[in-house]
């Protein structure tokens, strides 16, 4: 004599917790972003400016915040590459 098994019970779906969203990437990378705006912000705010001087005695000043803005620019293309790309699901 031959006995057929049932289907397994269906498992209760786990409710997600709150600090799971925390480890969402595009937060971070957002996170990330935004704190180096507000670097270049401060630095054009409180940061000195870059002055320098030839041998004739010409003088030229160029704000700091110009050269932080063209990193962050820089490093806003990096994490926004890696934080906001979607990894293909398998």
């Amino acid at each position: 004599m031959s006995t057929i098994s049932h289907e397994s019970a269906p498992v209760a779906q786990e409710k997600p917790r709150w600090w799971s969203e925390f480890l969402v990437p595009e937060m971070w990378a957002s996170l990330t972003i935004i704190v180096m705006w507000l670097a270049v912000l401060f630095s054009a705010v409180f940061g000195s400016n870059i002055v320098t001087t030839t041998a004739g005695g010409d003088r030229s000043t160029v704000p700091s915040a110009i050269v932080v803005a063209v990193f962050a620019f820089l490093a806003t293309w990096v994490v926004a590459w890696f934080g906001f790309r979607h990894k293909p699901k398998k």
